[in-house]
């Protein structure tokens, strides 16, 4: 597909779905983020879009923006002062090796059509002791196994190319980092019902509606 087709798919899809200005899981993962980070950083936003979560971690790093939606850059680099690059991720990779301490990548993977050489790319790209930060969409939470049971379709964003369940995020990431951290983000019962955070792992994954990670390259 050509990118500048992408990129009027995705600006029609972001316009329509009211995602300028939006914060999936109401900004849940942005203290993760600012607290991952910290300061003092060369920072590449994969997929920032117009920089909502951008904001947590911008103030005392140096951060590269990159998406396919230009309007949203443009947003971004006017309110955030951040440099920004317009890429298509399927297949443009202009960085150089060994340049960020770190990459933060959050709900882009499930986009992409081309995960393993996105990852590779992500890999080379950190300096040694760098980190990846991401998160995808729980695909496999209790809420939506519900729904497919039921025969409803439980995936209703045209722009996700793949599904991730907790074991298939630690088994992809694990072929290229090390030291991976997931933790489950909004995992509710009920919309109205939180679970309790002393309940085990195990069932926190199962309700989360995202799962958020970190990890690193040694």
């Amino acid at each position: 597909m050509q990118k500048g087709v992408l990129r009027s798919i995705y600006q029609e899809h972001h316009e329509k779905r009211g995602r300028y200005g939006y914060l999936f899981c109401h900004g849940e993962r942005a203290p993760y983020l600012k607290d991952w980070i910290g300061t003092g950083k060369k920072v590449l936003d994969l997929g920032c879009r117009d920089g909502m979560l951008t904001r947590s971690f911008r103030d005392g790093n140096e951060v590269i923006g990159v998406d396919i939606d230009q309007k949203a850059l443009e947003i971004a680099r006017t309110q955030l002062s951040i440099e920004t690059v317009w890429l298509d991720l399927n297949g443009e990779w202009p960085f150089a090796p060994g340049s960020f301490d770190v990459i933060v990548a959050c709900e882009i993977v499930e986009h992409l059509f081309f995960m393993h050489s996105f990852l590779q790319n992500v890999r080379s790209a950190l300096k040694p002791g760098g980190m990846c930060i991401g998160s995808v969409p729980n695909a496999f939470r209790l809420r939506n196994r519900l729904k497919f049971l039921g025969g409803r379709e439980f995936e209703t964003d045209p722009t996700h190319v793949r599904m991730f369940s907790w074991d298939k995020l630690q088994h992809s990431l694990g072929e290229f980092f090390s030291q991976i951290e997931i933790v489950p983000i909004r995992w509710k019962i009920l919309p109205f019902l939180p679970l309790s955070p002393k309940m085990p792992s195990r069932l926190t994954r199962l309700f989360a509606k995202d799962l958020l990670w970190r990890s690193f390259i040694y």
